[in-house]
């Protein structure tokens, strides 16, 4: 165990940078994991930290569990620990993760694709989603929220870790995938829910979601085999995407076609 106290110390500049700079990581290929469920979630799927940090409070309460998932265990006064956390409500330990590229497209497994969504619980919701229901890949256009940032790790609680991430593709990237690719329209295709009686909507497919406000893009619009609306008595005049996500997502894994 290494006792820091001050907040000039080299190590916790660094950490401070990852927690606060959502794009940090992919300057220092290392990412923040802030909080015991999530840090438990991560260990759960075969993560090994780099350095675990535990506050004075925490490491009284729970290190002698901690200190055995990493060779580095830094332990810092509960106080110090805030200046760290880009949270409005910071917890008091976390892990340094070696973080890398995505690698190749999976042309055939099961994707979301996530076309410049800005927000980034929706991103970390729409990921826990893709999880939950089975899809292997993610794919982000450019211009969509950072996927290891520290709030969308902490809205996926977990979910990365099952998941083959790709951040910046493009266009002709989707068009890669052999699998069918579904999107939602306002305003085109069949209703989801007649689909699903029909038995024709696809279990392995690829999904795009769109921009919060500009929706999806023309151009991955055409690549999509299939258009499909939600069917909204209520009358509103949209859903929010990650509720969108979640709906297209479980009809799918549920699906017969």
């Amino acid at each position: 165990m290494n006792l820091i106290t001050s907040r000039d110390n080299p190590l916790l500049k660094a950490i401070r940078r990852l927690a606060q700079d959502t794009t940090g990581y992919r300057k220092q290929g290392q990412f923040w994991l802030e909080g015991d469920h999530l840090c438990r979630a991560a260990v759960e799927r075969g993560v090994q930290p780099l350095h675990t940090v535990l506050t004075e409070s925490f490491w009284q309460e729970q290190g002698t569990y901690w200190a055995t998932l990493s060779d580095q265990v830094i332990v810092i006064p509960d106080a110090l620990f805030t200046t760290l956390s880009g949270l409005e409500s910071p917890a008091r330990m976390g892990f340094v993760v070696a973080w890398t590229e995505g690698g190749t497209i999976l042309s055939d497994a099961p994707t979301v694709v996530l076309d410049r969504l800005q927000d980034a619980g929706n991103v970390g919701a729409i990921l826990r989603c893709a999880s939950a229901f089975g899809y292997r890949q993610v794919m982000a256009i450019k211009g969509t929220a950072a996927l290891w940032s520290p709030k969308v790790l902490r809205a996926g609680m977990g979910a990365h870790f099952g998941l083959h991430l790709m951040e910046s593709v493009g266009e002709d990237d989707v068009a890669k995938l052999t699998v069918p690719v579904m999107t939602t329209s306002s305003h085109q295709g069949p209703y989801l829910h007649d689909l699903l009686k029909q038995a024709t909507l696809p279990r392995q497919c690829a999904w795009i979601f769109g921009h919060e406000g500009q929706g999806v893009s023309d151009k991955l619009m055409m690549l999509a085999s299939q258009k499909v609306r939600i069917a909204q008595p209520g009358g509103e005049e949209s859903l929010n995407v990650a509720t969108a996500a979640a709906i297209c997502l479980h009809a799918s894994a549920t699906a017969l076609g």
